[in-house]
């Protein structure tokens, strides 16, 4: 440009215009001085607008870096949660006032908090990429969620984000099994048990096992896993299924179903099921002002749609233990057999506490417990106990009472828990023996409402069967499969709603989930489940039929999507090490680049 400016002043000088012409480089020589200018100023501000892209972005790389080795740390160790600086300032404004910080060699740069404080590098990056994060800890006995609040930082740029880290869990599918069979404890077939890939097995199951099979009408809306082998001979299935079964993941009932299936089953790592769920029970070992809840013996609930709940519960002594009998838990209902105590004949109503856990054990035999009883004594009023039978209404009225092949179905003082209703609130129910339904269970805000039950023993939809003929015995010691026995059979439960509808998440650390006299009876219409089963082996809900069940119910299980997120109260976790990030929230920055707080 500079040469074609001097062949212009030149030619004019030569026709006599030398002022002209000077005037006229001037001028253009103002003009390229203002652009050259104009130029490398853009270049600079190009230049600083890329490495503040750059560090924009690489600093919300760091943050997501944080998060990643917080999941890694506490996948390591599961006591992880227990760590974190309480006086950062979001572990300050979530309550998180237990956290304590790592010593010695374990040690942690991101836990640190001002100006002064530490950031952790992160690894592999070049310049000054370094992540802290801040651990809300306060959800976690109630929901098992951890919150991390981690701040990237890159350059003089710092972002942040929010993440929930959770344990993977019986919530994380809408049905879960360890076994495809059915319970041994009702089969009597104990040797069905070690054909199981997650407890080693490596022979395939016999026949005579009877695995369970999912039929054309079940429906299975949410993600499903079991440890065990899958058989399938028909249903709809709308989402992701796994199985822990490498070579064998499942088996269809014909070739034609097989080609025409069109889900892939995926490997995943067995989930095991903890050995007990007396932990829940630990929980209720505190002052009074925890919201947990301790009822013994047989003990009906009731769920009342105006955020109350009814509880008979007679063998109650004290509703939490820390030593002393004297003391209550005011929240929990007085135990007692007078009017409008938790003992009475209409039991005692009461609000639903706030993320309240509910342990129902069986009788203490141990004389040195608050609510020990004599073997010989009962409460108030109360006749004595039959057979089979617990003075609360099971059996009803007209009920053949059918044994289970190690006990009986309603035991006098056994930690038993009865429950329907509409909740309205978040509650676990968990017990030392059965969980009964024993009718709807809805929720009156779908969106708010949560509830948990957690049986050590079978959770059972009640389904009471007698004798539908004058003189004719519904014949429950003949194999279920004889047409005649069961001809003799009705259904005494009320089924009026069209089927059974359940809002809550199952699980059953021993045993099953099934309904009661599955095979006996007549059809009862549609299982719905809104939520989560988890079962140690898996629980027939009715026969095959032409059109529908032959007796007992259809399925028709959907999953309730916020159980990625949330969980209800202190429910029972799985034996798994395994912490994932079931959700991200970009959020304003924590800390500023010099490590001093956003404000």
């Amino acid at each position: 440009m500079f040469t074609s400016l001097l062949r212009r002043y030149r030619r004019l000088q030569a026709e006599g215009e030398r002022g002209v012409a000077l005037i006229t480089v001037i001028g253009i020589g103002m003009v390229l001085a203002v652009m050259v200018g104009s130029g490398v100023a853009l270049a600079t501000t190009m230049a600083t607008k890329a490495s503040t892209d750059d560090d924009w972005n690489s600093a919300l790389a760091a943050a997501y870096a944080g998060v990643a080795d917080y999941q890694s740390r506490i996948t390591n160790d599961n006591t992880y949660m227990e760590y974190g600086n309480k006086s950062a300032p979001f572990s300050q404004s979530t309550g998180s006032s237990t956290l304590v910080l790592p010593s010695g060699a374990a040690t942690n740069k991101a836990f640190g908090i001002g100006a002064g404080g530490t950031w952790q590098p992160v690894a592999g990056a070049s310049g000054n990429q370094a992540f802290r994060y801040e651990v809300d800890n306060s959800d976690y006995a109630a929901q098992g969620i951890i919150r991390i609040l981690a701040t990237g930082r890159s350059g003089s740029v710092t972002r942040s984000v929010l993440a929930d880290v959770r344990q993977r869990g019986f919530l994380d599918y809408l049905y879960f099994t360890n076994y495809e069979v059915q319970d041994p404890q009702i089969t009597g077939k104990t040797q069905c048990a070690a054909y199981n890939y997650a407890v080693g097995a490596t022979a395939a199951r016999p026949s005579s096992c009877d695995p369970i099979v999912f039929q054309t009408k079940d429906t299975v809306d949410g993600p499903m896993h079991s440890n065990d082998k899958l058989d399938i001979c028909g249903g709809t299935f709308t989402s992701t299924v796994t199985s822990s079964n490498p070579t064998t993941p499942m088996t269809f009932c014909s070739s034609t179903l097989a080609s025409g299936f069109k889900l892939t089953v995926n490997w995943e790592a067995p989930l095991l099921m903890p050995p007990t769920n007396a932990q829940m029970k630990q929980e209720t070992m505190s002052t009074a002002s925890r919201p947990s809840c301790l009822y013994t013996g047989p003990t009906k609930i009731t769920y009342n749609s105006n955020g109350t709940m009814t509880v008979i519960s007679p063998w109650t002594k004290t509703t939490y233990l820390d030593g002393s009998a004297t003391k209550q838990n005011p929240i929990c209902g007085t135990p007692g057999t007078a009017t409008g105590q938790l003992g009475s004949a209409s039991g005692q109503t009461f609000t639903v506490p706030d993320d309240n856990l509910i342990f129902v054990q069986t009788v203490p035999s141990l004389a040195g417990d608050p609510n020990y009883w004599a073997a010989n004594a009962k409460p108030s009023g109360w006749a004595d106990c039959p057979t089979n039978g617990n003075n609360l209404g099971f059996p009803t009225a007209g009920e053949s009472v059918i044994k289970t092949a190690a006990a009986v179905y309603y035991g006098c003082r056994t930690g038993d828990a009865f429950v329907k209703g509409v909740v309205n609130g978040q509650s676990t129910v968990a017990a030392e023996n059965y969980i009964w339904i024993t009718g709807d269970i809805t929720y009156q805000d779908p969106t708010a409402s949560v509830l948990g039950l957690v049986g050590q023993n079978s959770v059972w939809v009640w389904n009471p069967i007698g004798s539908k003929t004058s003189g004719k015995t519904c014949n429950l010691t003949t194999d279920p499969a004889n047409v005649t026995a069961n001809s003799y059979c009705t259904n005494l439960g009320d089924f009026s709603s069209g089927g059974r509808t359940i809002d809550a998440a199952m699980l059953s650390v021993s045993h099953t989930v099934q309904v009661q006299n599955y095979d006996l009876g007549g059809y009862l219409g549609s299982l719905n489940v809104l939520g989560a089963i988890a079962q140690q082996f898996r629980g027939p809900v009715g026969t095959s039929g032409s059109t529908h069940a032959g007796t007992g119910f259809d399925k028709g299980y959907t999953y309730d999507l916020r159980l990625k997120y949330i969980a209800p109260p202190k429910f029972l976790q799985a034996v798994s090490t395994t912490y994932g990030v079931t959700q991200y929230t970009s959020v304003k920055p924590s800390f500023n680049a010099d490590g001093s707080n956003a404000g």
